[in-house]
């Protein structure tokens, strides 16, 4: 874990640690919630939805179609950064003897 920079004292290496033990396996991926990328979208969906409230040239129309865009970005770089993992249930890779 040194490479990452996570210490034992880290809440996502805590988080990481009790799922591993959970399921008994690794994937290479961290959990959404632990991410960069999630806490930036939910900040950046909440910006657009007080911009267009306090806007008179953002209607909602717009500032919902920008919301639907950055989730989709959202969601399509979760799956790209999932797509070299192995998810399948049952799977070997990782698991502790």
């Amino acid at each position: 874990m040194a490479a990452t920079g996570a210490t034992r004292d880290d809440v996502g290496y805590k988080a990481e640690t009790v799922g591993e033990r959970t399921t008994g396996a690794h994937d290479e991926t961290k959990w959404a919630l632990l991410t960069t990328e999630f806490w930036a979208m939910v900040l950046l969906v909440a910006a657009i939805l007080i911009a267009s409230a306090i806007s008179d040239s953002l209607d909602d129309v717009r500032a919902w179609t920008l919301v639907a865009i950055v989730g989709t970005g959202y969601i399509l770089s979760r799956g790209v950064a999932k797509a070299g993992t192995d998810h399948r249930a049952g799977s070997l890779r990782g698991r502790r003897p």
